[in-house]
């Protein structure tokens, strides 16, 4: 199976794309489609185009450019990341509860403002809004630390470890039933603003929200004015809107929250993460089989 592979020749992809059973070849002679790069110069599809797969996990920036279509199969990273990403979530709200990021600020011994902010995460109930694969890879973790987890997910099918699952259409009731927040939906029409002044309202004041999904999923302009009022115990946002976040934004200034730039993934060890998956699509769509992250243009993601 002819193969082309761009933007770039990643060595990682290109044995993976061999060792699969494919062959590298240009646009014109492909059969199928690997693009590791964003929509930013995505080529135009020949007819002859039966498969594209995509490097990244989250591929809203494809279809708002438009470039999703329903002539042929698309996939994604969907899952393949997600142990890096869980181990990001569960991190940042240690970092929050615990309170590392204030006695790293500090710079000093600041024990009797620190100490009374500090809580355990032991005993608390996480909901994971989003509950696919970060969320799965999610909940061992949580469960080695004593805690219980609530899971939203689209169809309300039962997640394994979860004390309860909840459909996404139920998503308004999470908020009340949980401790402290993972953000890990995909960023659709639906989710655009999920997390708005109200969600935020109905949070305990010690809860702690973690963002690795989409920045626009917060409403960010509340985000500031909850973590300023102390409606929320802080937030830690590995994605945020805007992205990158500019100097001298709000959110820079407020000591109850965490920003990191977007690496719960680091973009410099996606390929080699990505290579065993893409092996098996290779192999998978060259035996006439099901690809594995098959995406649903109808659904966003």
């Amino acid at each position: 199976m002819r193969i082309h592979l761009g933007p770039e020749q990643n060595d990682h992809l290109v044995r993976a794309i061999a060792d699969g059973g494919g062959a590298l070849a240009d646009l014109d002679d492909a059969e199928a489609l690997v693009w590791d790069g964003g929509p930013d110069g995505f080529p135009d599809l020949p007819d002859r185009i039966r498969w594209v797969q995509l490097t990244y996990a989250g591929i809203e920036p494809f279809f708002r450019a438009g470039l999703i279509d329903g002539k042929r199969i698309w996939a994604n990273a969907s899952g393949v990341y997600a142990d890096n990403v869980a181990e990001y979530a569960v991190g940042g709200l240690l970092v929050g509860v615990r309170q590392f990021h204030s006695s790293l600020a500090a710079r000093g011994w600041r024990k009797d403002e620190i100490d009374p902010r500090v809580r355990p995460l032991h005993g608390s109930t996480v909901a994971i809004v989003g509950c696919g694969g970060i969320g799965r890879a999610m909940i061992p973790r949580l469960h080695a630390f004593g805690v219980d987890v609530v899971a939203v997910n689209r169809s309300g099918r039962p997640v394994d470890g979860a004390t309860i699952t909840l459909p996404s259409a139920r998503t308004g009731e999470v908020w009340s039933m949980a401790d402290h927040f993972v953000i890990a939906a995909p960023a659709t029409a639906d989710t655009d603003r999920l997390v708005d002044a109200d969600v935020l309202a109905a949070m305990p004041d010690t809860a702690w929200l973690v963002n690795v999904a989409r920045g626009n999923l917060v409403d960010t302009d509340a985000l500031v004015d909850a973590l300023r009022a102390g409606r929320i115990a802080g937030a830690v946002l590995d994605v945020t809107d805007p992205e990158p976040l500019p100097d001298g934004h709000p959110l820079w200034d407020l000591d109850n929250v965490v920003i990191t730039p977007h690496i719960a993934n680091t973009r410099s060890g996606l390929p080699a993460a990505f290579a065993p998956t893409l092996r098996e699509n290779v192999r998978r769509f060259i035996a006439g089989e099901e690809v594995l992250a098959r995406v649903e243009p109808g659904a966003g993601y």
